[in-house]
């Protein structure tokens, strides 16, 4: 599996939901990504923690980059901003990417399953501390 499509991205809005979501992915070996229905809005969120691997540095800027290039600015936010030229955190490890709309979170979900679910893009955890 290397991307998701749109529909196929999980959407959950209770703990117990978010909790059968990081079970089914860890059970399969696959990083968690997902949609949580928020009470301002949706947020994209992808964790590779409970697979011991990492999102590598060059993977996680050009998913910044993308996301940035992809998103409208808004006049009122700080350009220099990371969290708010993305639209929330985008780590090695985990990251929460904001949304106006499920539509919206699941198209962005598909968008970055590409770096996300590409092995190719993953490292070990214990590699980044030897560093």
């Amino acid at each position: 599996m290397d991307h998701l499509a749109p529909t196929n991205v999980p959407v959950y809005g209770t703990r117990d939901e978010q909790r059968a979501v990081w079970e089914r992915c860890a059970e399969r070996g696959h990083p968690v990504l997902a949609v949580r229905d928020a009470e301002r809005g949706y947020v994209v969120r992808y964790d590779l923690q409970h697979l011991g691997r990492e999102l590598d540095d060059d993977a996680v800027q050009a998913l910044r980059d993308r996301v940035r290039s992809r998103r409208s600015y808004p006049t009122d936010t700080d350009p220099i901003s990371e969290s708010e030229s993305v639209g929330g955190e985008a780590g090695p490890v985990s990251g929460e990417l904001h949304a106006p709309t499920e539509a919206a979170a699941r198209s962005l979900a598909s968008y970055i399953s590409g770096f996300v679910l590409d092995r190719g893009n993953w490292r070990s955890r214990e590699s980044r501390r030897s560093h």
